[in-house]
């Protein structure tokens, strides 16, 4: 999963999964403050952790242990403790939480300004019916990177793909699959991937997974901001959008042609052991739902445990999460993107997430 779009006011939060650089490591603590590109961590007591005995510290450690099967990504700090999460993956809560006090500091994550509270959003991987075939319910092509697209240059448009005999041509045969709304499509092309469900012909269904192949390069603009601009809606989020659409049919492809940017898929098989966690991450593992979040990686470090607090109109979190992607709108010291599942719960949650956020980094003693 590989999103480049930067999400605006009202709109989805969108991760980007192109390769992280190497993360710096950092110096030693012995409970001094530490300083990073764009963060400062603050040493504090266990106790500011409110709510750290509440938590099912057994979630986080299923998101850590696919952290550990990419050590090589981590700071070396991080990647020593590896053999012992692994070891305690079995253990009780009370044993996990044993380890934490004693082997690790949490440090408060604050902007080299001081500030302690930023802002949470939340992202999630769509679920879509969709057919191998096109119909007149299923008419929405996905596609695969047409033959000659070249990485870093520009290609044809969004609009160019609809209108241009050439563009088209570029594109027959490479349609993945065709969905019913063309909304669905757009908001699998800014998650940068999610899930079809398409049904057999015996009756049943498989579902299969649409990871990120690439882009026609273009800039991306959010056709949430291109509404509020206009003063068209007061909620940008997917399903304000969606109630704009219902109510504006005629504008549909206006709302769409605004944004020119187009992302490309590969499908993969989906076993039951992938169904159960999300797309890759930047750090090169396997998401867990409630329990990945997308940071700055120049605030923290891939790999890194985070206690996360954030209390708001959509939900109240206090919960131990793992650093395991980024995004292009997710910059600076106290920011974080909450990989919320998916299906159509988890895009209700990500279409409106946006309130205040708190962030402790757990790190080695």
């Amino acid at each position: 999963m590989a999103p480049v779009e930067a999400p605006t006011s009202g709109t989805v939060a969108q991760p980007v999964l192109s390769a992280p650089s190497e993360p710096a490591a950092a110096p030693a603590t012995n409970g001094t403050v530490i300083t990073r590109a764009r963060s400062r961590w603050v040493p504090v007591a266990w106790s500011e952790l409110a709510g750290l005995e509440q938590d099912n510290l057994a979630q986080a450690w299923s998101a850590w242990l696919k952290s550990c099967e990419r050590s090589a990504t981590m700071a070396p700090p991080l990647a020593a403790l590896c053999p012992q999460v692994r070891a305690l993956s079995i253990a009780s809560s009370q044993e996990q939480l044993d380890w934490l006090t004693t082997r690790l500091q949490p440090y408060r994550v604050e902007s080299l300004q001081g500030e302690s509270r930023g802002l949470l959003t939340a992202y999630f991987e769509p679920l879509v019916d969709a057919s191998r075939t096109p119909s007149a319910t299923y008419s929405i092509p996905l596609y695969a990177p047409p033959a000659g697209l070249v990485s870093r240059k520009p290609w044809y448009t969004r609009q160019d793909m609809d209108t241009l005999p050439e563009a088209q041509a570029a594109l027959k045969g490479r349609a993945v699959a065709y969905v019913a709304d063309p909304v669905d499509a757009l908001i699998l092309q800014i998650q940068g991937s999610g899930r079809i469900r398409v049904a057999q012909s015996d009756g049943s269904s498989r579902t299969s997974r649409l990871a990120f192949a690439g882009t026609n390069e273009q800039p991306y603009k959010s056709v949430g901001k291109w509404l509020l601009d206009q003063g068209l809606v007061k909620d940008a989020s997917w399903p304000g959008i969606k109630a704009w659409l219902a109510q504006n049919p005629q504008r549909q492809q206006e709302l769409l042609w605004s944004n020119p940017r187009m992302v490309f898929f590969r499908e993969e098989p989906l076993s039951d052991l992938d169904a159960d966690f999300g797309p890759r991450g930047a750090q090169g593992v396997a998401l867990t739902a409630g329990r990945s979040i997308a940071i700055d990686p120049g605030s923290m470090p891939y790999g890194a445990p985070v206690w996360l607090a954030s209390n708001g109109a959509q939900t109240q979190l206090q919960k131990l999460v793992i650093a395991q992607d980024t995004g292009s709108a997710i910059t600076g010291a106290v920011r974080a993107d909450y990989f919320a599942g998916w299906g159509a719960q988890a895009g209700d949650l990500a279409g409106r997430l946006k309130q205040p956020l708190q962030m402790w980094v757990l790190w080695p003693k």
